[in-house]
């Protein structure tokens, strides 16, 4: 069950590595062996092994990074689509806007965690079988956990804007929107240093791609927020007019968020008990 390396140079070293899991030539051995083998070490330096390893966890990682953040996103929206038909109110999420989270889960995303630079720690990881399944059981309780919880508050906030006055507007649509877009971009530096312990900005300034994608997401969110109109069924929003539909927001901001809570959905409570009796 051991993986074999074969390192080797000359025409009768060509069935070792041949036949070995992997086979190292050297950058001035023979063409036989380098046909042979899997790998050319052009410096015929047994240090560039241990960086070829390096990349290559570093790379697996990245890759489970990438899909952690995707099926999180997956996960939400598809729930959030299907919940929200269910529940009666007016579909969430249009399709430009769900265009717009695609781009960044797939495009951005990818480009973004493509370019964290390797670690030399992931040498201290054990090594891996061959056979395991990409998606790990940290990786599965990450994806169910996060997704379960932005489902959970996404949820609150359809069933808050349904049930205040005015209903559903497409104010209250754009707010839905764009909390559901800052989700998923919160979402996205945890995902870029999932399997680890460091905090989600360290090394933040050495990836000049995390930071651009950055950028390119805050950017096209407010565009796309302030110019979208009915292409996008945006409005747009400034800070009164956050705060103001916000579940927390009263006139005296000293009240306690206990009884603020309390008294919004006391507040609610009677604007339903008043449409009845009418």
């Amino acid at each position: 069950g051991a993986v074999v390396a074969v390192t080797g140079d000359g025409t009768n070293d060509a069935p070792a590595l041949n036949h070995a899991q992997v086979g190292l030539s050297m950058g001035t051995g023979t063409s036989v062996a380098k046909e042979a083998s899997d790998i050319t070490l052009l410096d015929d330096s047994f240090n560039s092994i241990g960086t070829a390893v390096m990349w290559g966890r570093s790379l697996y990682k990245n890759i489970q990074r990438f899909i952690v953040f995707q099926l999180t996103i997956n996960f939400v929206a598809l729930l959030i689509v299907l919940l929200g038909s269910i529940v009666g109110t007016e579909l969430p999420l249009t399709v430009t806007q769900m265009l717009w989270v695609n781009l960044i889960m797939d495009t951005f995303a990818a480009l973004a965690l493509a370019s964290i630079p390797p670690s030399e720690s992931v040498m201290n990881d054990k090594p891996r079988r061959s056979t395991d399944f990409i998606i790990s059981k940290a990786m599965q309780h990450n994806i169910f956990g996060v997704g379960t919880l932005f489902l959970v508050v996404l949820m609150a906030m359809i069933y808050y804007f349904t049930n205040a006055d005015g209903g559903m507007t497409v104010q209250r649509l754009t707010i839905f929107f764009t909390f559901f877009v800052m989700l998923q971009f919160w979402n996205l530096f945890n995902a870029r240093v999932f399997g680890t312990t460091d905090s989600a900005f360290k090394g933040l300034t050495k990836s000049y791609g995390m930071e651009l994608i950055v950028l390119a997401i805050l950017g096209g969110q407010f565009l796309i927020v302030q110019f979208g109109g009915a292409v996008f069924r945006t409005e747009p929003l400034d800070w009164h007019s956050g705060r103001k539909e916000s579940v927390f927001y009263e006139q005296d901001i000293k009240t306690p968020f206990p009884l603020r809570a309390l008294s919004c959905i006391s507040f609610q409570k009677q604007n339903r008990d008043e449409k009845k009796r009418n």
